[in-house]
């Protein structure tokens, strides 16, 4: 079936095409790239912990230095013992310059710029270089974008969740994940850091009525409400591009969204 340049194929649960819809004006928009990093990382920072060292460690010691004569260097030492203490130099000694509480992590950005921001992402899922080259596998992808029937909002078990995904050529993108799975050990592990997971298709949808539950056992596949949507979502790291499925209704959405920051550019 041939599909005209303004309306976008919409493909049914087992990725056969079933109607069109018109393209929103939102993919029409310019790809800022550097606008998308600065509010993925400001967005980064909303999730960080204030954290901050003792003003006094590694200086409750009766250290004082010896002065000149006794051929030692004139670095504080404990009383009775010839053992260094206090500096920085010294073994269990204070830090240097020591991350403090009072400093200000969460930073903040414009609404508009943070729009502007969400928009650029949104046009940027829309251009198959922009998502090859963020590293997704779309060969057996049916189109891009690529919109679903609302069906998808329903999907309740990860068997039919898998099936979906690899009857609209997805599947080939989760087993890129699956190969890049890393195990790892030593004080990350010990944080509860165990695995580092790569990124893999973004399902966006208007309502989730069980998706999320269906996908979340599959490894880099997120599932995110339209009004929940962000940046960091379609430019996971500040790299736009992510492979991402629309629901019939949310796409049908997305100018509404988008406001009308963006039709100056359009």
């Amino acid at each position: 079936m041939v599909v005209s340049v303004d309306l976008i194929p919409v493909f049914d649960l087992g990725g056969v095409q079933v109607d069109s819809v018109e393209k929103p004006r939102v993919f029409s928009y310019p790809i800022h790239t550097f606008l998308i990093r600065r509010v993925v990382d400001i967005l980064q920072t909303h999730r960080r912990q204030k954290q901050g060292r003792d003003p006094m460690a590694g200086k409750r010691t009766s250290a004082e230095s010896l002065g000149t004569g006794y051929g030692l260097a004139r670095v504080p030492r404990v009383k009775g013992t010839y053992r260094a203490a206090f500096v920085t130099m010294a073994v269990k000694g204070r830090s240097a310059h020591a991350p403090t509480s009072m400093k200000i992590v969460y930073k903040r950005v414009n609404k508009k710029e943070k729009r502007l921001a969400l928009v650029s992402a949104i046009s940027s899922t829309g251009i198959p270089e922009f998502v090859a080259k963020r590293g997704h596998v779309i060969e057996g992808v049916k189109h891009i974008p690529l919109v679903v029937v609302d069906d998808i909002e329903a999907v309740k078990s990860a068997k039919e969740a898998k099936d979906v995904l690899r009857k609209l050529g997805l599947w080939s993108d989760v087993e890129r994940v699956y190969r890049g799975l890393k195990a790892r050990s030593g004080k990350p592990r010990r944080r509860g850091r165990v695995k580092r997971v790569g990124r893999g298709p973004l399902i966006v949808v208007y309502e989730d009525r069980g998706v999320g539950l269906a996908m979340r056992n599959i490894p880099g596949v997120d599932v995110v409400e339209l009004r929940s949507l962000n940046p960091e979502h379609l430019a996971p790291g500040g790299y736009p591009g992510r492979l991402t499925v629309w629901s019939l209704s949310a796409f049908r959405k997305l100018d509404e969204i988008a406001g009308k920051v963006y039709m100056a550019y359009v």
